[in-house]
């Protein structure tokens, strides 16, 4: 399923649906960021997706992680939780969502980078090749925030 992000956007279809997602902001310890290529989108984001029925909101960033880049994580904190309802995310199949989003800070503890069906690319970037890479501004302000370390979460 594809899907478009629309952020404070007069022409964007009108959300029609709401759902819980999560992300994960993870650092090596060479300060690279964790990223992925979206195969729904192709745009470069953070691991995350949609909380599934009977898992906490840690456990479904640990499984998004696991799921589209192979990394073994522990959530260590909160990076900040998204509910802007000038977001909104259309798929094909007609459903638009509202943004609803709670930003995980992680820990890497194990694994090997791979793809998935939801990944094209999986790869540690340096703050420098980010600034190149093809970033919705969403997702581009969730690694602003978790490289600034703030004592609170990020709200919206």
């Amino acid at each position: 399923m594809t899907r478009v992000d629309y952020y404070n956007d007069p022409t964007a279809p009108k959300a029609n649906s709401i759902a819980v997602a999560v992300s994960a902001f993870i650092q090596d310890d060479k300060g690279r960021i964790l990223m992925i290529r979206r195969t729904d989108n192709d745009l470069y984001s953070i691991p995350g997706g949609q909380l599934e029925l009977g898992e906490t909101l840690a456990e479904a960033a640990v499984r998004e992680v696991r799921e589209e880049t192979g990394i073994e994580c522990e959530v260590t904190g909160v990076v900040g939780l998204y509910s802007d309802p000038k977001h909104v995310i259309a798929y094909d199949d007609g459903e638009v969502r509202q943004e609803f989003s709670i930003c995980f800070r992680a820990q890497a503890t194990g694994g090997t980078l791979q793809t998935s069906d939801e990944s094209h690319e999986v790869q540690w970037s340096t703050e420098k090749q980010i600034e190149q890479l093809n970033i919705h501004r969403s997702i581009r302000a969730r690694i602003k925030q978790g490289i600034l370390e703030q004592s609170e979460p990020f709200y919206s």
